[in-house]
């Protein structure tokens, strides 16, 4: 283990081996990393342990410096533990310049079946008793981390102190198919929402797209931008700052050149650094796996439903006169087309969308029995997890106490900080 400081904070990191399978103990074995933060003031104090489950799926536990956003509130009482989940970050990481070494495309996918929230449940229940002595610990899982929360409550609950969600409470029997027909309603309302506070960007979003549509540029790094993957920029309007992030980014695409405009080297930069999956190919390879289950295939579930919303058919919007509706929080075969982070990949994707062997996440009947004290924070239209869907389920989950606010959007524990975090807490303990 090394240590190192922060302002305030004492670091350390710590390294774990645990079985790729855990259903096979004796076979191959895979390395996590995770690292432990604590207040520089309470380094030799018997703290409970909270640990931190990101987003995603796909992205490794984000780097705080010092005591940002909610942990500085949550060092005021724990021993903080940030786990790159297998296959990100650090832990043995699962990418088109890894992924090879395990073979061909089947035993790629056969690989990245092990990357789900169960797995990832087990991991947590494998290095608990290492690190507390087997006391169970506070989890806060944001996004896809509440996913995992919610299992790890149907799977081991008896390794749980407290649970806290934010934006991440999912539905516990709703197909790929109804994730997106619930997802593509709320995506155009945000959509709306943008160009009624920048009406100014309807022709922009139109031209863009339409230059994409004639030149496909290829951006730095090698991304092909077709229209598709310029609607896609609609991921950013699932964040706080998102629309005002999407019309900075808008207002400079074009510039004069002896050869007429063209899309500047400013803008391609910047929507490159958006659009690829380079720092996170698990987040496309394995999105809609994460709501598959009971035998079911994912079956590039986001492009088959999107067929029933002509809005966001970028060639049919631009043969006529109507706004570009953006995409966001959806996976589609062209992002193995387009992005070269995922170009090697596109066979190994194709097999995890016809996969049926997906077992079941969550236990119905263990969770309306839950008798470990839980706090979500479920917020209002979220364009990443469907309101209804969490608040079914909040419902499902017994003792369950939820925060529903319009106050922040998706990323509301990063923006909203120690307080979404003192809310939960407060909640969690009856004290709300």
């Amino acid at each position: 283990m090394t240590s190192y400081r922060h302002p305030g904070v004492v670091l350390t990191d710590h390294s774990f081996t645990v079985p790729l399978d855990h259903g096979d103990p004796a076979g191959e074995r895979i390395e996590l990393y995770a690292r432990e933060a604590v207040a520089s003031a309470r380094v030799g104090e018997n703290l409970p342990w909270l640990i931190y489950l990101e987003g995603g799926p796909g992205f490794g536990a984000r780097r705080f410096i010092g005591r940002q956003a909610w942990l500085g509130r949550a060092l005021q009482e724990f021993r903080v533990l940030f786990l790159d989940q297998r296959g990100t970050g650090l832990s043995t990481p699962a990418n088109r310049q890894t992924l090879p070494l395990r073979g061909g495309p089947r035993e790629q996918a056969d690989h990245l079946a092990h990357l789900r929230a169960d797995a990832i449940v087990r991991d947590c229940e494998t290095i608990r008793p290492l690190l507390t002595g087997g006391a169970p610990w506070t989890v806060l899982g944001q996004s896809f981390g509440g996913f995992c929360a919610t299992h790890y409550l149907s799977a081991a609950p008896e390794g749980l102190a407290t649970v806290l969600i934010t934006g991440g409470l999912p539905s516990l029997d709703a197909t790929p198919d109804e994730v997106y027909r619930a997802a593509y309603p709320r995506i155009a309302r945000k959509v709306e929402a943008h160009y009624a506070r920048y009406p100014q960007d309807i022709a922009r979003a139109r031209r863009i797209a339409q230059y994409a549509a004639e030149h496909r540029p290829v951006l730095p790094g090698g991304y092909v931008l077709t229209p598709e993957a310029f609607q896609s920029l609609g991921i950013l309007l699932g964040g706080g700052d998102g629309s005002h992030q999407l019309n900075h980014l808008l207002e400079n695409a074009f510039v004069r050149t002896p050869k007429g405009p063209v899309l500047s080297d400013a803008f391609q930069e910047n929507v490159a650094s958006v659009l690829s999956f380079a720092g996170h190919p698990l987040y496309a390879l394995l999105h809609e796996a994460i709501y598959a289950q009971d035998g079911g295939p994912s079956g590039w579930a986001a492009e088959r439903v999107r067929g029933d919303f002509a809005r966001f058919d970028a060639d049919k919007t631009l043969a006529g006169e109507g706004p570009l509706y953006f995409t966001g929080e959806s996976i589609h075969p062209w992002h193995f087309e387009s992005d070269p982070a995922l170009v090697p990949l596109r066979e190994t994707a194709e097999l995890l969308a016809a996969r049926t062997d997906w077992p079941a996440l969550y236990d119905p009947a263990r969770l309306a029995a839950n008798e470990v004290p839980v706090a979500a924070a479920v917020y209002h239209d979220d364009m990443y997890v469907d309101t209804e869907h969490s608040l079914r389920t909040a419902r499902a989950i017994r003792g369950l106490r939820t925060w529903v606010t319009d106050e922040f959007e998706h990323d509301g524990v990063r923006a909203g900080g120690p307080r979404v975090l003192d809310r939960l807490l407060a909640l969690a303990r009856g004290e709300g």
